[in-house]
């Protein structure tokens, strides 16, 4: 065994033990108790460890230490600050890349509450409208039930025709008329069933304008089983049925629906309507008409515009007439039905009230019949008069005497 207090080292038999170079090896001094052969040696720190709490944070290291983040603590919150918590920035070492502080997520702009505005619902809009519609029905059928009817139409019927005919007629009929009325409207005569002032023919196609053709009451015609005579005798004598008959058979046309108004319902209507501008083309004064017209454009009430359709002081007497009466029926279907007069209650109201009042109409007719002819009135329309060939005197008086030729837009006809 070796010896503590020899200098060099020997084996069990006591001989020295040399090196490689034939020298004894020499004993190592003895280490001090902390650094005994077999002592535990300190343990190297890994690198997980935290730092030992005497390591400056800015301090280098020989390598990157990897960062644990210490234990969290509970949020603390700012007095005054909802939802915001004082961030506490984690200690950064040397080697370790740049801790980006955790951002809190922006909060919702704060969305401000729209205005509530009235608005229509519906049920409201429904409502008007239930009510716009039961009104106009029951409008409808009120001025409806006003129409005077009759039976207007001739037994025997011509052959049909494409588009719609209408016989109009104004009565010279004074009944239901006052005397301060008759007086008014410079009427005068018998009052009693009448004759007939004006007779037109109204055809409406099936496209394009409708034509107004004018028939002078002087017309000399075959009246059936009454012989020749004046073409408003027909009314005189049989009524609206014959004077249809009459008609249809000077002209060939078949009439499919009639309406006759009289002085008193021609004025009223003038006036429901806020009166018509007419222009007249020389100064006519008739006593007997009730008027005294300046040349030029003027406003007529209903009297003045009942004269000035039924006067005959001028020099073609009936053509001048029934060429007014055209332009004046024309114009006051024009008013009646624009907009002025639709939409303005003030004049609506009397307007159906005196106009459906004093229609008279065939049995079949309606109301909206009569709507249509104003419709088609109001986009213009094409008059005409027959064909005067002469005029001629008889036993029933001067008369007018037609060409053999009627035209009117479709289809033309040739008299007998």
């Amino acid at each position: 065994m070796n010896s503590r207090g020899d200098d060099y080292l020997s084996d069990s038999h006591g001989n020295p033990i040399l090196d490689r170079f034939g020298r004894p090896v020499r004993r190592r001094s003895a280490p001090s108790s902390g650094n005994q052969r077999g002592a535990q040696r300190p343990a190297r720190p890994s690198r997980n460890s935290a730092p030992p709490p005497s390591v400056e944070p800015t301090r280098q290291l020989d390598r990157p230490t990897q960062y644990i983040p210490p234990q969290q603590s509970a949020p603390q919150q700012v007095p005054g600050q909802v939802g915001q918590v004082n961030y506490q920035p984690p200690v950064q070492y040397a080697g370790q890349p740049p801790q980006v502080p955790p951002q809190q997520p922006p909060r919702p702009p704060k969305q401000r509450r729209p205005r509530r505005r009235f608005r229509p619902g519906c049920g409201c809009f429904s409502l008007v409208l239930i009510t716009v519609l039961t009104l106009v029905v029951v409008g409808t059928l009120w001025a409806d039930s006003k129409l005077n009817r009759i039976d207007a139409l001739p037994d025997t019927k011509a052959a049909n025709t494409a588009g719609t005919n209408w016989l109009l007629v104004g009565s010279d009929s004074r009944q239901g008329l006052t005397e301060d009325q008759i007086n008014t409207l410079g009427t005068g005569g018998d009052i009693g069933a009448g004759r007939t002032d004006t007779i037109m023919l109204l055809h409406i196609p099936n496209s394009g304008k409708a034509t107004l053709l004018s028939i002078p009451r002087d017309s000399y015609v075959s009246i059936p089983g009454h012989g020749q005579d004046k073409i408003n005798s027909a009314f005189s004598i049989g009524g609206p049925k014959l004077l249809a008959e009459t008609v249809q058979d000077a002209t060939g046309l078949r009439i499919d629906h009639y309406a006759e108004i009289g002085f008193g319902g021609f004025s009223n209507m003038v006036d429901a309507v806020g009166g018509v501008n007419m222009c007249v083309k020389e100064p006519i004064n008739d006593p007997l008409a009730n008027i005294d017209l300046q040349e030029g454009c003027q406003d007529m009430s209903g009297p003045t515009a009942l004269g000035y359709v039924r006067t005959r002081a001028t020099a073609m007497g009936d053509l001048d007439r029934v060429e007014r009466q055209r332009q004046f029926f024309s114009t006051l279907m024009d008013k009646a039905s624009s907009p002025s007069t639709l939409a303005n209650p003030f004049r609506l109201v009397p307007l159906i009230n005196s106009t459906t009042g004093s229609f008279t109409v065939n049995k079949s007719d309606h109301v909206w019949h009569l709507a249509r002819v104003a419709w088609a009135m109001r986009s213009g329309v094409n008059t005409e008069t027959v064909p005067v060939g002469g005029f001629g005197d008889y036993d029933v008086g001067s008369v007018v005497l037609w060409l053999s030729l009627i035209h009117i837009s479709e289809p033309t006809r040739r008299t007998p």
